[in-house]
């Protein structure tokens, strides 16, 4: 019997009672993105190499910025970044971190619905003395937000 725990990477995916064009607006436009994730992205827009960044707006997470640097953009099923998990200390340079990698990805599902599923990898990579509390307020986290764009979604 296999009783390895996944430390490095986190999965997640919901299906979604909308199709995949209306999910994919709300994932790849930065401001809609904000919209639903709780992040002030305005004026912004999201392209691959481009640093996108705003303030949290999610109540108690005030403090946090969200601050991304996208990777990849394959319309209507692709998108991907970078960034540092759980970046809760505004004192501490994030930047000399390794950022993990989040995908999201999206397919077509039954009754013109869409799985989007979420991956995040990298958490061996963040320094041991806060990667068991970054993985774990993310890992929680994954859940929060696909419900949070999935109601987003089928609200509009």
């Amino acid at each position: 019997m296999d009783t390895a725990v996944e430390t490095d990477r986190i999965a997640r995916n919901i299906v979604i009672n909308a199709p995949r064009e209306r999910v994919w607006a709300a994932l790849a436009n930065a401001e809609t993105f904000g919209q639903w994730f709780g992040a002030d992205l305005s004026g912004q827009t999201f392209a691959a190499g481009q640093r996108t960044r705003g303030p949290i707006t999610i109540p108690g997470c005030e403090h946090m910025a969200f601050d991304v640097v996208i990777e990849r953009i394959e319309a209507p099923h692709l998108m991907s970044y970078r960034w540092h998990p759980y970046p809760k200390d505004a004192s501490v340079d994030y930047s000399l971190e390794t950022p993990t990698l989040v995908v999201f990805k999206l397919a077509d599902a039954d009754g013109n619905a869409t799985v989007l599923t979420v991956e995040e990898s990298g958490f061996d990579n963040v320094p041991p003395h806060r990667r068991l509390e970054a993985f774990r307020a993310n890992n929680n986290g994954w859940n929060f937000q696909l419900e949070r764009i999935a109601r987003y979604v089928t609200a509009v």
